[in-house]
């Protein structure tokens, strides 16, 4: 038996984004959406050395060292899945 489905309004922009996501990910709106609904059901669960590091980057960050410009990590976003993408700590 097919499973039920319902269907839900949304507003032209956020449906758009959605089909432009479940496209590039080469799946239904649907798929696409049962997967971000189970990844935010996932609780998140950190070890205390994740925290603690977390805290240490964080305190960084309020002294005023300095960070990385949204600008440069765009770019390094940008270059997931081409030729001249390299890792983070290899820029």
């Amino acid at each position: 038996m097919a499973p039920k489905t319902q269907t839900i309004e949304v507003d032209e922009a956020t449906a758009a984004t959605l089909r432009g996501r479940a496209e590039a990910q080469g799946m239904s709106v649907a798929e696409l959406v049962a997967g971000m609904t189970a990844v935010s059901d996932t609780p998140v669960v950190l070890s205390s050395a994740d925290l603690a590091d977390l805290d240490r980057q964080w305190a960084s960050v309020k002294s005023g060292e300095a960070t990385v410009s949204h600008d440069e990590v765009t770019r390094w976003l940008h270059s997931w899945g081409t030729p001249p993408f390299k890792p983070w700590r290899d820029q």
